[in-house]
């Protein structure tokens, strides 16, 4: 599991920045925006498919739950659906599982009307393997809430990961990247720094430091995505804490 704790004189105000993702969903529910629209077709692609596995764990079938969870992206990103949004309504990830449960109580005959292949689709998503995706989910009678907060845990991490390989590629350390991250999330397997330095033609101190700044970028970044998705500062610590715990349950 990747270790979170904040890395020594950390500032909050390094996790936050005042216009954060969410403040620019919240925003677009008055006006759409260029930064709004891609804000939250980000936020969108990050969630669908936790989105889709909690359908799923719902009891609902593959098809069904992928042309569901199109047709509430389709609904989300219409602005008549965030008409009634406030600050207030928190976190994305709690709005966002609160209308779904809305959008399948209320809006099952809209939705089968949203066949896959048929208009507009609202995000670009990789359907490939999607149910095989779903078949690997733990069955140990999870709640479709609590496989939904494992999945949005396991996204958030997925997203700072990608953020991270794309910082290592800018600076040309891709091949560092590549062999260093298996030591960004603690994994006991990983093969010794020695072993890391040899390849790399580094020492092994070197290697010890290389890694040292990889997770601790890591942790920064992982804040940075849970920080798009809170209201405010002060639910970042807590949205880390519910993270660390869907991922241990």
């Amino acid at each position: 599991m990747m270790p979170l704790e904040d890395p020594p004189n950390a500032s909050r105000k390094d996790w936050f920045v005042t216009t954060t993702h969410w403040g620019l969903v919240l925003s677009a529910a008055g006006a759409a925006s260029p930064a709004a629209d891609a804000a939250l077709n980000e936020l969108c692609r990050m969630y669908w498919y936790p989105l889709y596995a909690y359908v799923r764990r719902r009891g609902y079938s593959p098809e069904d739950a992928q042309d569901l969870t199109q047709g509430f992206f389709e609904r989300l990103l219409a602005r008549n659906f965030l008409e009634n949004l406030t600050p207030q309504k928190g976190k994305f990830r709690c709005f966002l599982l609160a209308a779904m449960n809305h959008f399948l109580a209320d809006e099952w005959d809209k939705a089968r009307a949203v066949k896959r292949g048929g208009g507009k689709r609202p995000i670009s998503v990789e359907e490939v393997g999607l149910e095989d995706r779903f078949l690997r989910e733990p069955a140990d009678g999870q709640s479709p809430e609590k496989l939904f907060d494992r999945r949005w845990a396991l996204s958030v991490l997925d997203e700072a990961q990608k953020r991270l390989e794309a910082e290592y590629t800018r600076l040309r350390k891709s091949d560092q990247y590549q062999r260093l991250k298996i030591y960004a999330g603690g994994d006991e397997d990983a093969p010794t720094y020695a072993a890391a330095a040899a390849e790399l033609k580094m020492s092994e101190a070197s290697v010890r430091a290389a890694v040292f700044q990889l997770r601790r970028r890591y942790r920064q970044l992982a804040r940075e995505v849970v920080a798009q998705t809170v209201p405010t500062a002060s639910e970042i610590d807590r949205e880390l804490e519910s993270l660390i715990e869907a991922l241990r349950a």
